[in-house]
């Protein structure tokens, strides 16, 4: 299957595509962000790396006329999983927050928490493809980011907001000026997961309070989350008081170090020569 098959993508105006894998159907699947910029373009999370992304945004002109005045197409992934960052190797610029590096660096399939299934892809990416011989590849970040890092793209700016809680290197990408927030997983409009290894629930609150105090300061219009559709500003203040609410609840807990616990076991069975 070729690239133009695997991937499709639609325009939001203003620079911004929104792109997905059309057979990788589960609600794992993450949203795919490309922005331009005057003098750099970025993508925002790469998906799993099953088929060339740099291939299909250069085949249908995602980065306009001359993408050749311009420095190299930067991937930053908002995390380490493997649903975000499985096609980061295809990028010479690579960006993750510094506590991920190693992941990557070491291709650690049990921090990328690599799980997925045959039945999840709806058409296979190559003739006996099958889903138990995925892993994350392996790939030297060139651009280790942290809180605080503006990434310049030129005619807009980007600023890295480093929130844990459902991995330990997390980041948000905001759009001051334009009052967008790239939030990866930290925040999409779903059941937010708190239970992987080396999530942290404290660290979540932390973070959902912060999201809380984008709202109130009128920095945020509008979220391009990780999974699921974009919303608004109202939304996501709801969804973070939401989590704030639940998670410091005594049955909340039990059952967040419940399924901690499981999936640890189930990981590492699934990926048994990782590194810890």
């Amino acid at each position: 299957m070729s690239a133009a098959d695997w991937y499709a993508h639609k325009s939001l105006g203003d620079g911004l595509f929104w792109i997905q894998e059309r057979f990788y159907q589960s609600e794992n699947r993450a949203n795919i962000w490309l922005l331009r910029g005057s003098h750099q373009d970025v993508v925002i999370d790469t998906g799993l790396g099953l088929r060339s992304l740099p291939d299909y945004i250069d085949g249908k002109g995602l980065l306009g006329k001359d993408p050749q005045r311009k420095n190299p197409l930067l991937a930053i992934a908002t995390h380490a999983h493997f649903d975000h960052s499985g096609g980061l190797h295809q990028f010479q610029q690579v960006g993750v927050h510094s506590a991920e590096v190693d992941a990557l660096a070491n291709g650690d399939n049990f921090e990328t928490v690599t799980w997925l299934s045959d039945r999840e892809i709806a058409e296979a990416p190559s003739p006996g493809w099958r889903a138990r011989h995925y892993k994350v590849k392996a790939v030297q970040p060139t651009h280790i980011l942290q809180e605080g890092d503006v990434i310049n793209l030129g005619d807009r700016q980007l600023t890295v907001l480093h929130m844990p809680g459902h991995s330990r290197g997390s980041i948000c990408l905001h759009d001051r000026d334009n009052k967008l927030l790239f939030s990866g997983d930290v925040v999409y409009d779903g059941a937010m997961i708190d239970w992987l290894p080396y999530s942290h629930v404290s660290d979540y609150i932390s973070s959902c309070e912060r999201l809380v105090g984008l709202v109130d300061s009128e920095q945020v219009d509008q979220v391009l989350p990780g999974h699921y559709n974009t919303f608004g500003a109202k939304r996501l203040h709801r969804i973070a008081t939401t989590y704030i609410s639940r998670a410091e609840t005594c049955p909340a807990k039990f059952s967040t170090f419940t399924w901690s616990t499981l999936a640890g076991v189930a990981l590492r069975a699934f990926n048994p020569r990782s590194a810890c």
